[in-house]
């Protein structure tokens, strides 16, 4: 038999709009540990194993009462049977003739006192299996025979003989006009054949309230469920498997902490860039006072941001001090806020706030305390690049908040970053283009002073820039201190010498 547990449902869509209106993060593994506390808060799932044929090796039954579980048909027959005996028959008592015969002993129940009868009467079996069923169900049946005595006083003799001369039969409530049963067996048919099923519950897969399966009466059931519940407590990871799953159906995000802890939140972190993203000069000033203030919380945040109370003087009975209304202790926008009433400007922070949180820019823990979400790291990149090739603008994937450092720093103005899924203005940026080494190579020898026999070398060949073979003697000649300025006179000499040749 598996057990596993399942959070209720009504308790998780409780936790899950509480995270949407708060908008804090909360450890996962803090949520399924509260959960573990209360066995009103879960509930028990048992499945039991099967074979090759996808048979159940074993059976397991539940009653529909009181949600117990049992491992036998004819446990959970019993104890329906003991405890609802009264909402579905009751007993006849007529009197009648004594057993004849001469008996010298009779078997005792060694628990309870009831007298059975010896062991060589006709009933004796249906009064050890009815007391058992009645009152002992709890024990082994086999181990209850054993604790039977046998008793040879004559006192206890006749009391079981004056016992005997009133016969009791069972009356079915559903059925008055059937005939009554005498045994304890005919009972058990007539129960299975007409309330077994609205009762006991049989299947591969059952689920029950944990604190009936914890109080179950069946020992071997309580001790496996109680294993479980207790290695849960220890370290959740069933449940919080589950909640994850309950969570996301509800539209509910995920991310770790120090890449170690999960939290659940109403955003995953989302990096702010807004030297590329035009923001409101709330919104930066509320992101730059998190970032430069540790533990910030909603407090310290409306402290430093809210507006100066006005000179004006107050009424009597309003406090003299606006900031003694904010009521101690509380973390949430309206306990931040003036009691008295929210101004403009107050209610701006709020909503700006409000905005960090749900976009995920800003992160508000459980403990109260926030943070900013920080820039990812650079991907490294899978190869280098040949330092021949001109360098290429590199695209940007949709939806990412980093972006690539340009090797080549550009004053003019960046354009706004696109919305995600938008790369047509990151894909296309011709201004980063840098030309190629040889082309600038080319442009020094053009400009550079030639003589004569040099300059009618040049003119019968090929331009250097499809040149494929270079000359060591015309490298040389290139001399590598002076600029190559156009503006320079030795420059107009060297081209007013290549335009005459």
């Amino acid at each position: 038999m598996k057990v596993t547990f399942v959070p209720d449902q009504k308790g998780v869509e409780s936790l899950a709009k509480q995270i949407r209106m708060q908008g804090r993060a909360y450890p996962l593994f803090d949520i399924a540990s509260l959960v573990l506390k209360r066995p009103d808060r879960f509930k028990v799932s048992t499945s039991l194993q099967t074979d090759g044929k996808g048979q159940a090796v074993s059976e397991q039954w539940r009653c529909r009462k009181d949600d117990t579980l049992w491992l036998s048909k004819d446990e959970a027959v019993d104890h329906v049977l003991k405890e609802y005996f009264d909402e579905h028959y009751e007993k006849l008592k007529t009197e009648t003739a004594p057993p004849n015969g001469n008996f010298t002993f009779v078997a005792q129940c060694g628990i309870s006192g009831k007298i059975l009868g010896p062991p060589n009467y006709h009933g004796y079996q249906d009064a050890l299996r009815a007391l058992h069923a009645q009152r002992f169900s709890r024990m082994h049946f086999d181990a209850y025979k054993e604790r039977v005595k046998i008793v040879r006083e004559e006192e206890t003799v006749k009391q079981w003989i004056e016992e005997q001369s009133w016969k009791t039969q069972y009356q079915s409530k559903s059925r008055p006009d059937a005939a009554p049963m005498d045994t304890w067996g005919e009972l058990v048919a007539d129960f299975e054949a007409n309330h077994l099923e609205d009762l006991l519950e049989n299947g591969k897969l059952l689920t029950l309230s944990a604190a009936a399966g914890l109080k179950t009466p069946s020992r071997p059931v309580q001790e496996l469920i109680r294993f479980h519940v207790e290695d849960q407590r220890r370290f959740p990871l069933q449940v919080a498997t589950v909640l994850s799953q309950m969570f996301a159906r509800q539209g509910l995000q995920f991310f770790k902490v120090n890449r170690t802890i999960t939290h659940v939140s109403v955003a995953r972190p989302k990096f702010l860039d807004m030297m590329e993203t035009p923001v409101s000069n709330g919104v930066q000033r509320i992101v730059e006072f998190i970032d430069a203030t540790p533990d910030c919380t909603r407090k310290k945040l409306f402290d430093a941001l809210k507006p100066a109370s006005p000179a004006a003087p107050e009424p009597k009975d309003a406090p003299s001090d606006p900031s003694s209304a904010i009521p101690q202790g509380e973390d949430s926008p309206q306990a931040a806020a003036p009691s008295g009433g929210v101004s403009p400007e107050e209610t701006a922070i709020i909503t700006d706030l409000h905005w960090l949180i749900h976009q995920g820019h800003v992160i508000e823990f459980s403990n109260g305390k926030m943070e900013t979400a920080k820039k990812p790291a650079p991907r490294p990149e899978k190869s280098e690049k040949s330092p021949s090739k001109p360098n290429q603008p590199k695209m940007t994937p949709a939806g990412d908040s980093t972006e690539a450092a340009d090797p080549t720093p550009s004053t003019a103005p960046r354009p706004v970053s696109p919305p995600p899924g938008d790369v047509s203005q990151t894909a296309t940026q011709p201004e980063k283009t840098i030309p190629s080494v040889p082309s600038e190579t080319v442009a020094q020898k053009a400009l550079a002073p030639t003589s004569p026999e040099e300059s009618s070398n040049q003119a019968s060949a090929t331009p250097a820039a499809t040149e494929t073979t270079e000359d060591p003697d015309e490298k040389n000649a290139l001399p590598p201190s002076e600029p190559s300025d156009p503006t320079s006179p030795q420059a107009g000499a060297g081209a007013s010498s290549k335009e005459s040749n």
